[in-house]
């Protein structure tokens, strides 16, 4: 047994990852710190960054903050397995496999573990269309490429990895108790 230890001192086999195992602050503090697209971009950006950015499309569009939470929580997977890059992901299905099963108990934590397929569809959208303007936007290769119509503007400046740990667990919390009020 392989036993990870997180930023909050928790220690456990992320084989066998419970909900209890996760944790806000971990994944807040992990994905901020996690540089998309293999680090190849014009500047660092993070997996959090992208993250937030995907619950504020979600908002833009009108959708519930159930789904906002969704769009945020997507990657969250990879504060514990990391990102390897989409061209290269789908040759790894083992990694795809484990990639559910981690989010999977994920979605469990957050109350998302009953997303219909309409909602999953939904923040898949808004993950490829945000993906697309970072693309276009921080490498060099893809600037000629046609974005999506997008309800919101992005930010993908260079910010402290801290700033966007903080906004990341602000907005966990605020979408939390709007759920739980509703």
């Amino acid at each position: 047994m392989s036993i990870m230890n997180t930023f909050s001192g928790k220690r456990f086999d992320p084989m066998n990852i419970t909900a209890e195992d996760i944790c806000t602050e971990d994944i807040a503090h992990a994905l901020s710190l996690l540089c998309r697209g293999g680090g190849h971009l014009a500047h660092f950006y993070s997996v959090g960054q992208h993250s937030l950015n995907c619950a504020k499309e979600a908002k833009a569009r009108g959708w519930s903050e159930r789904l906002q939470l969704a769009c945020l929580l997507h990657d969250a997977s990879e504060a514990y397995i990391s990102d390897i890059i989409r061209p290269v992901k789908v040759y790894l299905t083992n990694y795809l496999e484990i990639e559910e099963k981690i989010m999977g108990k994920i979605w469990e934590k957050y109350g998302l573990d009953d997303l219909s397929e309409e909602e999953r569809r939904k923040w898949k959208a808004i993950d490829d269309d945000i993906l697309a303007f970072e693309l276009k936007a921080l490498m060099s290769g893809a600037r000629f490429q046609t974005l999506p119509p997008l309800s919101s503007s992005p930010d993908i400046s260079n910010r402290d990895w801290k700033d966007v740990e903080q906004e990341f667990l602000e907005t966990v919390k605020h979408l939390q108790y709007t759920i739980e009020k509703s």
